[in-house]
């Protein structure tokens, strides 16, 4: 079945980039000149995606502004006859088809996904991307999601390859390779030490789901801090003797729910840029570190 839906959890506070977090979402700090949250709606878009859910939380009416239409901008840019700028901000709300749901309690991205399935049909699979990560690729990584999942019918993870000091900060998948970048997944454990990890294959941002993980969501028991985890899901999918797989994406991953990640990404994203990419190159070069 078609994947035409796509759920993007906001609701997380931000703290990481307090201040600067404190009147406005993380997600809708500007790479260059363009929110977060607006590449990976793109990134959606590009892959198919015809409808978008956002799980927001309080503080989050920025996000719903942003893909709405705003009627007196438009208006004045279009009496001072700035039209690339009117194209540009007219079609942000064009894109897909938008819905918002609030998620009560921060209890963990299970439950924001189990806050967005009335919006979903029962029988329907659905992507899932998270608000921190900017995948550049011609290819949309979400597009390499939804290839393997046409091809084998099953949930589907994004995998990265990450140091086995890291593992510890990752869900980290065990199982067998079937084809160049693609694994079949027969293990999956949260945040494991380097000690116990069985891969050093990361899970990251972006999954597609399937009814059966539906089903599964809204039976288990919460676990740390009283939270739903998408990983207890897959966990237990796998226990019921399903099997699930993971598509090492190809791409440039920036991790902007850090300020590190987010600082890379404005430079190389920036160098890639039209109007200010040369001239940044010129003036990074003059530098000395």
């Amino acid at each position: 079945m078609k994947i035409r839906k796509a759920i993007i959890p906001v609701a997380g506070m931000g703290t990481r980039f307090l201040p600067a977090s404190k009147a406005q979402p993380k997600e809708m700090l500007a790479v260059v000149d363009k929110p977060v949250i607006q590449y990976i709606v793109e990134e959606a878009v590009a892959s198919g995606i015809e409808e978008i859910i956002f799980v927001t939380a309080i503080g989050k009416r920025a996000i719903e502004d942003h893909f709405d239409r705003n009627f007196e901008l438009e208006y004045r840019l279009e009496q001072k006859k700035k039209m690339a700028e009117l194209k540009l901000v007219s079609k942000i709300g064009k894109m897909a088809k938008f819905a918002f749901v609030r998620q009560s309690k921060p209890l963990g991205d299970g439950h924001a996904v189990l806050s967005a399935l009335p919006f979903i049909d029962a029988h329907e699979p659905v992507a899932v991307l998270f608000g921190d990560d900017i995948i550049d690729n011609k290819v949309p990584a979400t597009k390499q999601l939804i290839d393997v999942y046409e091809q084998y019918e099953s949930p589907v993870v994004a995998l990265q390859k990450v140091p086995k000091k890291d593992t510890s900060r990752y869900g980290v998948i065990g199982g067998r390779r079937v084809k160049s970048g693609i694994w079949e997944v027969n293990n999956y454990v949260e945040k494991p030490p380097a000690s116990k990890a069985p891969s050093n294959l990361a899970a990251v941002g972006r999954y597609v789901l399937t009814p059966e993980i539906y089903k599964i969501l809204p039976k288990l028991k919460t676990g740390k801090g009283g939270e739903i985890r998408l990983a207890d899901a897959f966990a237990e999918y796998i226990k019921q003797g399903n099997i699930m797989h993971g598509r090492v994406f190809d791409g440039m991953r920036y991790d902007c729910g850090n300020k590190l990640g987010f600082l890379k990404a404005q430079i190389e994203l920036g160098l890639k840029h039209p109007d200010v990419g040369r001239e940044l190159k010129k003036y990074l070069k003059k530098k000395t570190f």
